[in-house]
């Protein structure tokens, strides 16, 4: 498998390039339109077709480079049936299993941090956007967001892979890259430690967080697949 974590600074979001090495065919797990030329530039030098690009939720931090992909390179986006995106090419559900080549991806839905979370499984790793993220999770205080159901998804969808399964985030803010299902199990600041469900429900409601910066622009732009008409 050909394998790259990108990183867009300003929002201190990761994207992932994959590419079956037989087929040459390949996905993007959460593009964004800012770096579509960087995408573009390892598909060549790769030379990898772009199939699929795969949202993890609708953002409101970023906006997403996949109706940009979709129009320059013919690649079809997959958005949950619940994030609100009815612009994508693939709605997708609980338990769905997608495939390139011969790379197979496993849909958790995954719900908290938005109602239309997934989180993307494959044999030895995980893809897990603004669910789980390393020692933290996504926020629950916008956005459909709830608190006990981020809790829940974690439990449940997450918690239960193998413990060396890779975990590999939606961001993150202290310069990690990659962690696993044993690691955040044991040290993860609101999900580990044995915390229980009411626990991390008051800490996700005592967080404080500040007003996304992007959010009123990147959200509706997203719930278009990031196709918007330029402000004047």
């Amino acid at each position: 498998m050909i394998f790259r974590q990108l990183f867009e600074a300003e929002t201190s979001t990761y994207s992932y390039l994959l590419g079956c090495e037989r087929t040459r065919r390949a996905l993007l797990i959460d593009p964004v339109a800012s770096e579509i030329a960087e995408y573009l530039e390892l598909l060549n030098s790769h030379h990898l077709k772009l199939i699929y690009t795969l949202e993890t939720h609708v953002h409101a931090d970023h906006i997403t480079g996949a109706g940009l992909l979709r129009e320059q390179i013919g690649s079809k986006s997959v958005v949950h049936r619940d994030a609100g995106a009815m612009c994508a090419d693939l709605l997708v559900t609980d338990g769905v299993s997608l495939q390139v080549g011969d790379l197979d991806l496993q849909v958790r839905h995954t719900p908290g941090h938005t109602s239309g979370c997934v989180s993307y499984v494959m044999a030895d790793r995980v893809f897990t956007g603004d669910a789980l993220l390393i020692d933290g999770s996504g926020r629950t205080d916008f956005q459909q967001g709830d608190a006990g159901q981020l809790f829940d998804s974690i439990t449940y969808k997450l918690f239960t892979l193998p413990a060396d399964t890779l975990v590999y985030p939606g961001h993150d803010y202290q310069g990690n890259t990659v962690s696993t299902i044993k690691q955040e199990i044991a040290k993860n600041a609101r999900m580990g430690k044995g915390r229980t469900r009411d626990e991390f429900i008051a800490i996700m409601q005592d967080l404080k967080l500040a007003y996304p910066k992007f959010i009123d622009k990147a959200l509706p732009a997203n719930q278009s697949c990031g196709l918007v008409t330029a402000e004047k």
